[in-house]
């Protein structure tokens, strides 16, 4: 176990030494030259102004959506609650395709800024909503009896109490804005992904895109010291179990058709205008635009890719989620601290420090199946990590015991006790690395061998070409493989249990 949480580790730590060892090598005299210029400070302040906008925009939709659904008396807002959630199973750069199918002049910082918002408020909302669910009631009927209204339990109260999930949706949210490319790429919007990705295909990774990853990786390591520091020390679980019961529903009165028309509002932009294009699209192609004979060979690609790399994902790092749990140690902490932090490099910057690796070293391997299978373990790990730690975590130990105590082998009394009881957890592992590799589309691009035609891949393809006819069968097809995920994304936000 620990020879393959090590070595899964070290496979991690790759990419950030990539940029590390790059940089050495480039020279301080020409990366300077490379990464002091105009051009970089329009990308910068392109990047910040998206990140500094966009975070707290989605914050704020994410909160007010999340105390609609699980704290107001609105009628229909068990359906507001599932539906708020399907904009996960939309990848961004399809939400970038209708809305630039429905509005042709988008481009620029604030079109970027809407088409983001869209796209990854629930990442803040899903987490709010299952907060929510469990907050200790008695803490605001306490505040009440002391005179506060229902603002001032709001801000004083509840307010605080969400600090972490706020604080963790937006730290996605901010990681997904610096690594995404498709969405900005269609609305001309120019950022340090775009940037390195033009730079790679013009020069094929020259020492201008390696600089550029160096500047998007300080970036991401910027958002998460500063998430960290803004979590505080305070304490947020309460000592006593308290009483398990429905917190008491609120009644809008005079503003309950502004409370319908913010959540209608929210999904007929988030979900309707893009749903609405590829329709459209669909309908003026017609049957024809089934006919396409690379359609089948796409989604059967994109499937095998899911399987084979949520199925590798899930078993390697269910070592490192075994050491967590049964045998906590600076040791095992080390190494799930090392997958967390390559995860959140960008996409780019992982498919860079593999391609050039694979060259130098590993030739066979460059444009190769197992490539880009590695690169989706590597991106998508702590997916499969979280979910596997905290199935493991709630199996009874003792179990296990007590089945080695009366003969069994102990691989035999963990595969017939344990194993049942994180099953449901592995498949949820599973499905949410299943998710990310159907709507991956950088690193894919850069990757993947010839001849692979992903959905994805061939999206972006149809739509290079302005054939947006020809892109919709694949964006309603990657729109369709989501959406079951998201469904357990939002089912699994209902538990009352931690993860």
């Amino acid at each position: 176990m620990v020879a393959a949480a090590v070595t899964v580790s070290v496979l991690g730590l790759l990419p950030l030494g990539y940029v590390i060892v790059t940089g050495i090598l480039t020279g301080w005299p020409t990366l300077s030259a490379l990464v002091f210029r105009p051009r970089v400070g329009e990308l910068l302040l392109n990047t910040i102004g998206l990140v500094v906008i966009t975070v707290p925009l989605t914050a704020a939709i994410g909160v007010a959506a999340a105390w609609l659904v699980g704290r107001t008396s609105l009628r229909g807002h068990r359906v507001f609650a599932v539906l708020l959630a399907t904009p996960l199973a939309v990848p961004a750069f399809v939400n970038s395709y209708g809305w630039v199918s429905a509005v042709p002049s988008l481009n620029g910082l604030w079109s970027g800024v809407l088409i983001a918002t869209l796209s990854y408020f629930p990442l803040v909302y899903l987490p709010c909503v299952a907060a929510l669910r469990r907050l200790d009631p008695t803490v605001e009927e306490a505040a009440e009896s002391l005179g506060s209204g229902a603002w001032g339990v709001f801000f004083r109260v509840i307010l605080p109490q969400l600090r972490l999930p706020i604080l963790g949706g937006a730290l996605l949210v901010g990681l997904h804005l610096l690594s995404e490319y498709g969405a900005f790429a269609m609305i001309r919007f120019d950022t340090f992904t775009t940037a390195i990705v033009e730079q790679y295909r013009s020069t094929f990774n020259g020492p201008a895109a390696n600089a550029l990853a160096g500047v998007l990786v300080l970036l991401c390591l910027f958002l998460l010291i500063g998430e960290s520091g803004a979590r505080g020390r305070s304490r947020y679980a309460r000592i006593g179990s308290g009483v398990a019961r429905v917190t008491p529903r609120r009644s809008l009165r005079a503003f309950t058709p502004v409370g319908y028309l913010f959540l209608g509002g929210l999904f007929a932009l988030a979900i309707g205008v893009p749903f609405w294009s590829v329709i459209r699209w669909l309908y003026q192609g017609g049957l024809a635009v089934w006919t396409d004979a690379v359609l089948v060979q796409a989604l059967l690609q994109t499937v095998g890719y899911g399987l084979v790399g949520a199925a590798v994902t899930c078993v390697l790092a269910f070592p490192i989620a075994f050491l967590a749990v049964r045998y906590p140690s600076r040791l095992s902490r080390g190494l799930e601290s090392v997958n967390y932090l390559t995860s959140s490099l960008p996409g780019i910057v992982t498919a860079l420090a593999l391609v050039t690796i694979s060259i130098r070293f590993v030739q066979p391997l460059y444009q190769t199946a197992v490539l880009v299978i590695v690169t989706y373990l590597l991106m998508f790990l702590p997916r499969a990590l979280v979910n596997l730690r905290a199935g493991l975590a709630q199996v009874p130990v003792g179990l296990e015991e007590a089945a080695r105590s009366l003969g069994k082998h102990p691989f035999a009394a963990f595969l017939s006790v344990t194993t049942r009881f994180f099953a449901p957890s592995a498949l949820a592992a599973g499905a949410l690395v299943f998710l990310g590799i159907v709507t991956e589309l950088t690193a894919t691009l850069l990757l993947a061998p010839s001849g692979t035609r992903t959905l994805a891949i061939q999206f972006w393809s149809k739509v290079n070409d302005i054939n947006y006819v020809g892109a919709a069968p694949y964006a309603l097809l990657m729109i369709v493989l989501s959406l079951p995920v998201t469904y357990l994304l939002f089912a699994r936000s209902r538990l009352t249990s931690v993860s």
